[in-house]
């Protein structure tokens, strides 16, 4: 089975591959999984669904968002829940096991017993290398086999191209992907011919999201209701009436109310437009935003004409007053274009992950020469993760009959097994993948020269060591950019060549 998995701040979308068509999974009759997770002080750990029906239990602490932690965190990265410690990572990786089950045993997608998940993931345009690497390894430890990890406006793209390809022509190749999520926001400017899907300029800005207009609108109701005092628990009943409030306005709204009944107040009412103007400066951001992609995409010699218009994808993208300010923009760049709104706001980046999946549908997101080829590596003694661009973008090929083109790496081993993860992106910035990637098969080496003969490096404990051997990585690339690399150590002088493979997506 494959699927596009959309791991939102606020809610997880699945969406499978079936027969040309992209249905998003039904858990128990809802069309998203909550990403929350529960805890109480014995240790007892829920997650979503089950997590979303303990969040009014008294003993049970919730974290909600835990996505936006990702984007500062590295592999020891703790979080307190209910008075405990917990490793970010690892709670990640129960989160998704429990997607998993749930996707096998409570949803609708028909998946028989022991069948293999192919998965296309996502993660914010600008999510940084560490968020990467800790968002493509909690996948994988969970069990689901990754295929590839895209930026989730590009695979709104996708979606945009699968719904919407009438619209594209020679003459307006060029979509703008306006991507506002639960806490994340992106715009990618997309050039689309034919199936190709190549994205020109990607910006966004970490921590800005529904979120944000959730929090803006709770402090209007407490200054103008004067709720001076609230402690968490009723804090945390008004933030969710507000969300919910905020989740009904519809463009004929005139007046917000909100239930105060969890803090002993009469309702609460005030014009929508006190709402839209406390959340207006947040909207203004992503503005400022469209405007660097804009002149980013300038710089490239787009010429407007060329762009078909703006698409808008994420929940918060469905907030009236998004709509209302993005038109702002339309009359001064797009003239009679008109913003072009996903019919499935919350499903688009999942449907788009599905679509890029499917073989048959034939869309593709790059070149691969046209992308940088690296690894993943620990720094800091294991308390953060760097990227190691082995093969720069635009990095002259060997012609047919050349010598192959050849970069090494030679440094002192800190643990007994070399654990590699190689990885293909289309950007980096500041030296991080900062594009769509894609993940190849994990390599394993001993380091431990007692370990050269052990079956399965993979399910060995990975310990550090201060008493390494050197080691040289000899990467051999060929005239068809296929990479093999050669691991070596020495004194012991133990030689393996890998040649490194993506995932086949023909064997799914």
């Amino acid at each position: 089975m494959r699927v596009g998995i959309d791991f939102g701040t606020t809610h997880t979308v699945v969406a499978a591959v079936d027969r040309g068509n992209y249905p998003v999974a039904s858990f128990e009759g809802i069309d998203a999984w909550p990403s929350v997770i529960a805890a109480n002080d014995a240790g007892e750990l829920r997650f979503g669904l089950d997590a979303a029906a303990l969040r009014r239990e008294p003993g049970w602490a919730v974290l909600r968002s835990f996505k936006r932690l990702l984007g500062d965190a590295g592999p020891r990265t703790t979080v307190e829940l209910s008075g405990r410690s917990y490793r970010l990572a690892d709670l990640f990786v129960r989160f998704l096991a429990q997607l998993k089950s749930d996707l096998q045993e409570r949803s609708n997608v028909d998946l028989s017993l022991g069948e293999r998940i192919q998965a296309a993931i996502s993660v914010p345009a600008n999510a940084s290398s560490a968020q990467r690497f800790l968002t493509l390894d909690a996948f994988t430890q969970a069990g689901f086999d990754v295929v590839a990890l895209l930026n989730e406006p590009s695979a709104a793209g996708f979606e945009y191209a699968h719904r919407y390809r009438s619209t594209i022509t020679a003459k307006r190749e060029y979509v703008l992907i306006y991507d506002l999520g639960g806490g994340t926001f992106d715009a990618s400017l997309l050039k689309m011919t034919g199936r190709l899907n190549e994205v020109v300029t990607s910006e966004g800005i970490q921590r800005l999201g529904g979120d944000d207009f959730d929090e803006a609108i709770l402090q209007l109701v407490r200054n103008r209701a004067k709720l001076r005092r609230l402690d968490a628990a009723a804090r945390e009943l008004l933030l969710e009436e507000c969300a919910a409030r905020k989740e009904a306005v519809g463009p004929n709204t005139r007046r917000f109310l909100v239930d105060l009944d969890a803090v002993g107040k009469p309702p609460f009412s005030c014009p929508i437009d006190d709402v839209y103007a406390v959340c207006a400066p947040l909207v203004d951001k992503t503005l400022a935003v469209l405007s660097r992609v804009l002149a980013d995409a300038a710089g490239d010699e787009v010429d407007w004409s060329e762009v078909a218009g703006i698409y808008v994808v994420g929940g918060a993208g469905s907030f009236p007053l998004v709509a209302r300010k993005l038109r702002t923009v339309l009359d001064e760049k797009f003239g009679e274009k008109r913003v072009k709104r996903s019919p499935h706001p919350f499903a688009a980046t999942a449907i788009g992950l599905a679509v890029f999946l499917d073989k048959e549908a034939g869309f593709v997101l790059s070149d691969r020469l046209s992308r940088h080829f690296g690894v993943f590596r620990e720094a800091h003694a294991g308390e953060d993760v760097s990227f190691d661009p082995i093969v720069s973008k635009g990095m002259q090929l060997p012609a047919e009959g050349q010598a192959p083109l050849v970069v090494t790496r030679r440094y002192r081993a800190a643990h007994n097994i070399g654990h590699f993860r190689f990885v293909e992106c289309s950007r980096l910035r500041d030296g991080h993948p900062d594009g769509d990637l894609t993940p190849y098969e994990p390599v394993f080496f001993p380091f431990d020269p007692d370990l050269q003969d052990a079956a399965d490096l993979g399910g060995r404990p990975v310990d550090r060591r201060d008493d390494g051997p050197d080691v040289e990585e000899r990467y051999v690339v060929t005239p068809g950019g296929a990479v093999e690399v050669t691991l070596t150590t020495r004194p012991d002088r133990l030689t393996r060549t890998f040649r490194l493979t993506r995932h086949d997506l023909a064997s799914a």
